[in-house]
């Protein structure tokens, strides 16, 4: 008996040894060699203590939205959570199309005003015009009221009815609307004739419809201009950027000829999805006139992909100011409370290599905007860019033996009289200028 005594004891101590041993490594090995679970065991821990011991009970679903909302600030200044509501109406005006009654609005002297009525929509039909104050919206008056709130009352469903009581200006009595709501398609872009044979484009965002409505603005200028245009400006100022494949639409118009994989635009990022070429497609492309390019510290993104592409291909000058240098790719992620993660997927490229982020894109020829008198003092504040942005991507080295592309020297002389648009009108001077240097047989297009 104490012969098997003696023999138990050391089994025994052994098995308890192991037993410690494995509670150990159980305990600590997860977190070792998972450390992003201790990180989420201090994420709940935190939420946890918050439940049960602040002084009075917390929303739950605004503390994990805060949550979330933290986690992204410290990754760059364009990843971000969409509550549902935001990330809807992202994606309304990425559409381009809505249901409601088309009204442009605006704040002035505290009241909700119509900038201005969308042409051939129940608004513009009914005789709503710029500078009417919206009294009422069904009924519940609009002092106090945000624009966004006022939006969300007079949006619907279509066939649906909404009543504006409107004061004008003419009138001390109030006029009474009813609108049935139609879709609103939205143009992103607008264009005209300058002067016989010169058209200008002008795109306010990249949407979902730009690039057939490009086409379809091209076509109207050739068709007003006798079938054939001497040249184009392509005005991208202000212009904050939106769907990477619509720019992509844009530049196609100009680039490729019949060469097959003339780049576009790269796009890299950590995993297989988020890296891809974006080349022209193969098949007629515009005639070869002359093209001006406006750019200024408000175009950003997809307006400096097409800029960007443009001048590295050397089919357009590029005029006006530095632009924002955002070159980074956004991919929106759906989530279970309807809505999404707006996250930093990829950095994008220009088809010589450069990166813009935090850079911008270098105007071929750089044209300041002339200020009237009055706008002095507003022109003295600097313009936020990019590198100005905290938490912002660093710039990212180019591609092996690529440097930036020195910008192109082009002739070209000032105007001598400030017109209301100094750098579209030195624009079209240009387009003017290359054309009877071209005529001449002196210099070739770009």
């Amino acid at each position: 008996m104490k012969k098997t005594t003696k023999l138990l004891l050391p089994i025994l101590s052994a098995g308890i040894a192991v037993c410690l041993a494995l509670i150990f490594v159980s305990r600590w090995y997860p977190r070792a060699r998972h450390p992003d679970s201790a990180y989420l065991a201090l994420l709940n821990e935190a939420y946890a203590s918050v439940i049960t011991n602040y002084v009075e009970k917390p929303d739950p679903k605004k503390l994990v939205q805060s949550m979330v909302d933290g986690m992204l600030t410290v990754l760059d200044p364009h990843s971000a959570y969409l509550p549902p509501e935001p990330y809807h109406e992202m994606e309304v005006q990425m559409s381009g199309s809505f249901g409601g009654i088309g009204i442009e609005l605006g704040m002035k002297e505290d009241r909700l005003i119509v900038i201005a009525p969308i042409e051939d929509t129940p608004a513009f039909r009914a005789g709503i015009q710029a500078d009417d104050y919206i009294y009422k919206i069904d009924g519940a008056p609009t002092q106090g009221m945000s624009i966004t709130a006022a939006v969300k009352r007079m949006r619907g469903e279509e066939g649906t009815p909404v009543t504006l009581t409107i004061l004008r200006k003419d009138s001390t009595q109030p006029r009474t609307f009813r609108l049935i709501r139609a879709i609103i398609k939205v143009k992103s872009l607008k264009s005209r004739l300058l002067e016989p044979g010169y058209g200008l484009i002008r795109i306010t965002q990249f949407q979902e419809r730009t690039g057939d409505e490009f086409r379809q603005a091209l076509q109207d200028l050739r068709a007003a201009s006798g079938g054939k245009l001497k040249g184009l400006v392509l005005d991208l100022r202000f212009n904050p950027g939106g769907l990477l494949e619509s720019s992509v639409e844009v530049a196609n118009n100009f680039i490729g000829d019949n060469a097959a994989n003339t780049l576009i635009v790269s796009i890299r990022g950590r995993t297989p999805d988020a890296t891809r070429n974006f080349n022209a497609t193969l098949g007629p492309k515009e005639a070869h006139y002359p093209l001006v390019v406006l750019i200024n510290g408000g175009s950003a993104s997809a307006s400096e992909i097409v800029a960007g592409a443009l001048q590295d291909h050397k089919r357009a000058i590029i005029m006006g100011k530095q632009s924002f240098g955002k070159g980074s790719v956004q991919s929106i992620f759906p989530l279970r409370d309807n809505g999404a993660l707006k996250l930093t997927t990829a950095r994008y490229y220009t088809p010589s290599g450069r990166s813009i982020q935090a850079k911008g894109i270098t105007p071929d020829i750089e044209v300041d905007t002339v200020w009237p008198v009055a706008a002095k003092d507003a022109a003295k504040v600097r313009e936020i860019k990019e590198k100005d942005l905290e938490n912002r991507l660093e710039p990212k080295g180019e591609e092996k033996g690529v440097k930036d592309v020195a910008p192109v020297p082009h002739g070209g002389s000032g105007a001598t009289e400030v017109a209301k648009d100094y750098q579209l009108n030195r624009a079209l001077e240009l387009l003017r200028s290359l054309n009877l240097l071209g005529e001449k047989g002196t210099v070739a297009l770009p």
